[in-house]
């Protein structure tokens, strides 16, 4: 059987590299993008009220991968990213079949890792864990 200190290890493995990849992609979105070309991109594909729907997907993989990175509200900032996710396959991605670039073999791993992530929580070293750990 696995010892569990290694379990919350890996899942911290990968919290942090999952936080990785929607962060960078919010930065990405963010600073070479920048909200109009975002904007753009998302009426192109259809995706309604492009609008509203650039700055919040922006918010969305910046700032939760950024909590997913230092493991803060991971639960919920692994949600939010499965919710992203979730939104780009069936938007976006499963249109164009199963592999990348533009199929849904990234975003389908990335949904199954933040699913994971909300289910088993942040691992070790999380803030979440010392918040945890701390008396009130």
């Amino acid at each position: 059987m696995i010892n569990q200190n290694l379990q919350s290890r890996g899942i911290t493995v990968l919290r942090v590299v999952v936080g990785i990849i929607f962060f960078m992609h919010g930065w990405q979105k963010l600073t070479a993008f920048h909200l109009a070309g975002v904007t753009g991109m998302l009426g192109g594909m259809g995706v309604p009220l492009p609008n509203i729907a650039a700055p919040v997907l922006i918010t969305a993989e910046l700032i939760g991968g950024a909590l997913l990175i230092i493991g803060l509200f991971t639960r919920w900032a692994a949600l939010l990213n499965a919710f992203d996710m979730l939104v780009a396959i069936l938007l976006v991605h499963l249109k164009n079949g199963f592999f990348n670039p533009k199929g849904v073999e990234l975003p389908l791993a990335l949904l199954a890792a933040t699913i994971c992530l909300a289910l088993a929580g942040p691992g070790a070293a999380a803030v979440d864990a010392i918040m945890k750990r701390r008396p009130a």
